[in-house]
């Protein structure tokens, strides 16, 4: 496992608010279940606004209340991984809840980033991050990606018609 996943006693070893030392450490958190630009993206955007970028990460059990059976795809530690080998995540933090706000509240981070598809007043954590001082940013949603839809592709591949022998596929198709 990469040495940027962390259990949250670590992250606050190595990130807390004492052991920054002028650094701002940034949070955003997701499911992240099949990666595509879109998160990276964000990921990327998110890292510019501060030092230090920390991804909280919802464990398997919780993608599946979130999400539904049949999700994640990914298994989590398979997740953790491919988030923490990225250049713009400095590390991963697993938690089990529905929500980040424990690890958000413990953490304190100094900027709280999530999707513009969330309302300002349903961030979990908003309230923690500001009476510490912290801002919460809203960054755009990069349109055209979403894993719902790459696995609705996937399962409509699947169940997709042979073509008959010398037909053409549209151009929709392709």
């Amino acid at each position: 496992m990469n040495s940027s996943v962390l259990t949250l006693e670590q992250a606050i070893q190595r990130f807390g608010r004492e052991k920054r030392i002028g650094r701002r450490v940034v949070f955003t958190n997701g499911c992240f279940d099949l990666l595509h630009p879109g998160h990276i993206r964000s990921l990327e955007l998110a890292r510019e606004l501060g030092d230090v970028l920390i991804v909280g990460l919802n464990s398997d059990a919780s993608v599946r209340q979130l999400k539904g059976q049949g999700r994640p795809v990914i298994p989590e530690r398979e997740r953790a991984e491919i988030l923490a080998a990225l250049e713009s995540v400095d590390a991963v933090v697993i938690f089990d809840d529905l929500t980040p706000r424990e690890v958000i509240a413990r953490l304190l981070p100094d900027i709280l980033v999530k999707g513009g598809d969330w309302p300002g007043d349903q961030i979990v954590g908003r309230e923690e991050v500001e009476a510490a001082g912290g801002r919460v940013v809203s960054i755009p949603v990069v349109p055209g990606y979403s894993t719902s839809a790459i696995l609705r592709k996937i399962r409509e591949g699947f169940d997709e018609k042979p073509q008959p022998k010398g037909a053409r596929a549209s151009r929709a198709d392709s």
